[in-house]
């Protein structure tokens, strides 16, 4: 068995196992946004590209690529991430849509945090960047958003979305 397949059924198996209900996190006011970022790692600059923008805007973005420590059991970390996260981005490309990996097991997992999370609220963001089809188990869910051809507006308008979103939840 290769390595990639023992690690994608640990990972199945460790999704089902610890997929409880939880009531969704809501960020402190003196606590940045959580934001975890998917992407295939063919796409690697351009999610990067996003931390980086996300981190400037003060808010605390996951990426494996920036937050994994050696030895970690990475597949029970990312879990934990997505769950204590307040939002999943999806990164979507022409690459992405098509690839099997990782990717798409996280897709799934966030999909079912998202069953918990309040209606009114939004926890799965799907952004697309450049032109692809998103996926219709996502697309006819929820909106996704363009990062292209206007990175920065399509960017400030995305953060400005997750700020309204925090501040929405901490005023219940």
């Amino acid at each position: 068995m290769s390595v990639w397949r023992h690690f994608s059924r640990l990972w199945r198996s460790n999704a089902k196992q610890h997929l409880t209900p939880s009531p969704p996190r809501v960020s402190r006011s003196d606590e940045p946004i959580k934001v975890f970022l998917a992407y295939a790692d063919e796409d690697r600059a351009q999610a990067e590209r996003l931390f980086i923008a996300f981190r400037e805007a003060g808010l605390d973005p996951w990426m494996d690529k920036e937050k994994l420590l050696p030895g970690e059991n990475w597949p029970r970390t990312i879990e934990r991430a997505i769950e204590s996260s307040d939002f999943f981005c999806a990164c979507f490309s022409r690459r992405s849509v098509h690839k099997r990996g990782f990717i798409q097991s996280e897709i799934r997992y966030a999909l079912d945090i998202a069953t918990y999370v309040p209606l009114g609220d939004i926890f799965l963001v799907p952004v697309r960047l450049e032109e692809c089809v998103v996926p219709p188990v996502i697309s006819r869910r929820v909106q996704f958003l363009d990062l292209f051809p206007d990175w920065e507006g399509a960017v400030k308008a995305l953060i400005s979305m997750m700020k309204g979103q925090i501040e929405r939840r901490r005023l219940r």
